[in-house]
């Protein structure tokens, strides 16, 4: 299986953020660089295959997707904070409950409360960096499979994108990777089916494919009355529009253990093959498993190994992409098993 992998994102690392002795504070900016590291050296451990950096595809699939006010304060964020404050970090103070206002906004922190739902995704002087080529490794891995269809591929993305919608970014996300790849496979003509088991729901891939057919979503995910994000991801949201019917929810509750998500997975993969998919893209976030920081699921190191061959027997063109997982010594081992399942399909 190829892998494509930025080495450089470690220069966007939230553990610089981290305080002494508060625990919960540290959770809160858990997507730390040690993640991409940790998960690197685990493929590389196992022999998995090949690992390269990924191509420049440049700035239009990112500005297919996302609007260009949000994809600009991105870029600038850092520096306007260093010019405006001294700060050198840009996190919002405030956020636009209101209506979404068109009006320019001087202020950076005007600006980063219209475009960020939350404080837990601070831009530092390389974030941007950092995001830019999380989705280039996205894409990569989208061009691959175009290149190569009887493949599947793996995109250690990194920071995740599944909550970043087309006008806001948070919950760790700048910039919806996986939304990114398949809306540039939608234009090289391909049906595209994004199966996302995050223990977090992707409301940002939500909101970006809602209204659209070309894209079948389908999550399994904490229910949102217990967990982030809260405000999306419940059984009852089915798209809207020509969208309608290409949207699915599976949420499950605190404490959920490998049969029962197995079961919701037997679920979400009938959705994926009844929409007949050219292509499938896994949001593949770890942070189900047992002990996350977090999440409350109970998923082990075996369970991930099935999830993955259950995938992996759809016997379609796959390209997994990385989203979260916090708990860092199990972080390797379950994301090895993953894509050692999803592999264990393919011809060698």
């Amino acid at each position: 299986m190829h892998t494509f992998y930025y080495p450089e994102h470690v220069r966007h690392d939230p553990a610089r953020l981290h305080r002494p002795d508060d625990e919960q504070w540290n959770r809160y900016y858990a997507e730390v660089a040690q993640r991409g590291t940790i998960i690197h050296e685990a493929l590389q451990a196992a022999n998995l295959g090949p690992i390269s950096v990924p191509g420049d595809f440049g700035l239009s699939p990112i500005q297919d997707v996302h609007a260009h006010q949000m994809v600009t304060l991105l870029q600038n964020a850092h520096d306007h904070m260093k010019l405006e404050t001294g700060r050198d970090v840009a996190i919002p103070e405030t956020f636009a409950l209101r209506a979404r206002s068109r009006r320019h906004f001087y202020s950076v922190f005007g600006q980063l409360g219209l475009y960020c739902f939350d404080t837990s995704s601070p831009i530092f002087a390389h974030t941007w960096d950092a995001a830019y080529w999380s989705a280039q490794t996205a894409v990569s891995a989208a061009a691959l499979l175009v290149a190569n269809p009887e493949t599947a591929v793996y995109a250690l993305c990194r920071p995740p994108g599944h909550h970043a919608a087309a006008e806001q970014f948070g919950g760790f996300c700048y910039l919806n990777n996986v939304a990114i790849a398949a809306n540039w496979l939608v234009q090289q003509g391909q049906r595209v089916a994004i199966l996302d088991i995050d223990y977090h729901h992707g409301n940002g891939t939500q909101e970006i494919f809602y209204g659209r057919s070309d894209v079948l979503f389908v999550s399994i995910h904490a229910d949102p009355r217990y967990e982030y994000p809260y405000y999306w991801g419940f059984a009852d949201e089915y798209g809207q529009g020509s969208g309608y019917g290409f949207n699915h929810n599976l949420p499950l509750p605190p404490n959920t253990a490998g049969p029962a998500y197995l079961s919701a997975l037997t679920k979400a993969l009938t959705h994926v093959r009844a929409f007949v998919p050219d292509t499938l893209l896994v949001s593949l976030g770890v942070d189900s498993g047992q002990g996350d920081p977090t999440g409350t699921f109970l998923l082990e190191t075996p369970d991930f190994a099935e999830i993955g061959r259950q995938v992996g027997a759809l016997n379609l063109p796959t390209a997994v992409i990385q989203e979260g997982g916090y708990r860092l010594d199990t972080l390797g081992q379950h994301v090895t098993a993953f894509l050692t399942g999803v592999n264990s399909h393919r011809t060698p």
